[in-house]
């Protein structure tokens, strides 16, 4: 499912972060009274009314200014108003319209974006009064709040969340097809992955770092089964993320994860395993995507019958946390053992759904609690009675125990480890809960 985007623009200065705070009840944005604190974008996801979107914090606009960073920050919000599903135009009601705000309301009205038109800083009665001169913007009645003490917060969430579009089902044109997301850093060789599976050049591929800045979706067919690719822009590190483009290929990549079934995690054999590599493998954790790790360009390495072995050696004691995701050395140039990464992403998508008969659970807690037991905990000797699995995608196993509180860390990654090594489940990340008989 779809997660619409709002963002909230304006000028500097009118309260933009404040009411970004406050929408989610936690202090996110730095507020400040020096205009122009906010420079990079903060986003999340918010929810309310059991509609959930992303919010995106913009800095303050300040049209044809010939300071670099005010520029910057111009075209960020540019970006901002063409991408988002609604935009929430902030205005000052203490200070009146501005010249700043008419040629915002200009810009909105020109791309024809949904839009509402909120006043903030209404602390009083009689500035509630003045609200409607803002009508002069022609985008329609303002909505008058105050960030600073949540006076009608809650009135415009209920009528941002009827403003929102209607859920838009992402899946519905190819429900059947496996969505694979790839992810890796920039020119790792992802769209060139694409290319030569599908047989033609649907992507642009350049040696230039970040010619990709859209999540792409390429349907194919493969032995029969239907396939979604996402390509994905490249990850860069948090501190690289100047331009505005380059935020919003963050969020899209996100949002690519968050609508993929598995994910494919490329990396540069020539550049081994960075710190950046290691920051986007926990991101695809961190959002329970189960995933393959690729080596690429593995035609350019210089190899014996052992640099595989020792490559996989090397990468498995950095990560070795992750060390139940597949690894296989590939060539998207050459079209090196493609085939093999699509069957075993099919692979680790069915294990990702794959349920355990409740008989056979329990006849394995019985075996491994026998080998070897929970320590006792506080003076209390922990017992399992139950085993049982909830849910897939991931698959999620319930431990019933007389002291679920008191079983330790090593003794649930002993329990991990063995529901591995007896399942299976490789590439699939799995979750354990503890509860009461």
């Amino acid at each position: 499912m779809k997660i619409p985007t709002v963002a909230i623009i304006g000028r500097p200065n009118v309260g933009k972060s404040s009411l970004f705070n406050r929408f989610l009840q936690k202090r996110i944005a730095v507020v400040d009274e020096q205009p122009g604190v906010t420079r990079d974008r903060n986003y999340a996801v918010c929810d309310w009314a059991g509609r959930e979107f992303y919010l995106i914090d913009t800095g303050g606009i300040v049209p044809d200014s010939s300071d670099l960073m005010e520029k910057l920050i111009t075209d960020q919000t540019d970006f901002a108003i063409h991408e988002s599903d609604l935009i929430l135009l902030v205005v000052d009601s203490q200070i009146g319209i501005d010249s700043v705000d008419l040629k915002i309301a200009k810009s909105l009205k020109r791309e024809k974006k949904r839009c509402l038109l909120i006043s903030n800083k209404v602390d009083n009665q009689d500035l509630e009064l003045q609200i409607y001169e803002f009508m002069k913007l022609g985008l329609g009645e303002p909505v008058p709040v105050s960030a600073t003490i949540g006076l009608g917060v809650g009135e415009l969430l209920d009528k941002l969340v009827d403003a929102l579009p209607e859920l838009d089902d992402s899946r519905a044109a190819d429900d059947d097809a496996i969505r694979i997301a790839l992810v890796g850093r920039p020119n790792v060789g992802k769209s060139s992955f694409i290319n030569k599976l599908i047989g033609q050049d649907r992507l642009i591929v350049t040696p230039i770092a970040g010619t990709t800045r859209d999540a792409v979706d390429t349907p194919f067919e493969y032995d029969g089964v239907n396939y979604t690719l996402i390509d994905t822009a490249g990850l860069r590190r948090k501190y690289k993320v100047q331009e505005s483009v380059e935020f919003y290929t963050n969020l899209r990549t996100d949002r690519a994860l968050e609508s993929s079934d598995v994910a494919l995690i490329l990396i540069d054999a020539g550049d081994k395993l960075s710190s950046q590599d290691q920051r986007i493998l926990d991101k695809v954790i961190s959002m329970r995507r189960p995933a393959i790790i690729a080596i690429n360009k593995w035609d350019l390495i210089e190899k014996d019958t052992h640099t595989a072995d020792a490559f996989s050696r090397e990468i498995k004691d950095i990560i070795s946390m992750y060390s139940y995701l597949p690894l296989i050395y590939i060539s998207a140039k050459t079209g090196q053992r493609l085939g093999k990464v699509i069957s075993l992403l099919k692979e680790v998508y069915e294990e990702n759904n794959r349920r355990i008969q409740t008989p056979e659970l329990n006849d394995f807690l019985e075996r491994v609690t026998n080998r070897t037991h929970p320590p006792a905990k506080k003076g209390k000797y922990i017992r399992f009675y139950y085993l049982t699995q909830s849910e897939v995608g991931p698959p999620t196993f319930i431990f019933f125990s007389n002291f679920p509180e008191l079983v330790d860390k090593a003794y649930i990654n002993y329990l991990s480890n063995q529901l591995r090594k007896e399942f299976g489940f490789q590439g699939v990340p799995i979750r354990l809960k503890f509860k009461k008989r």
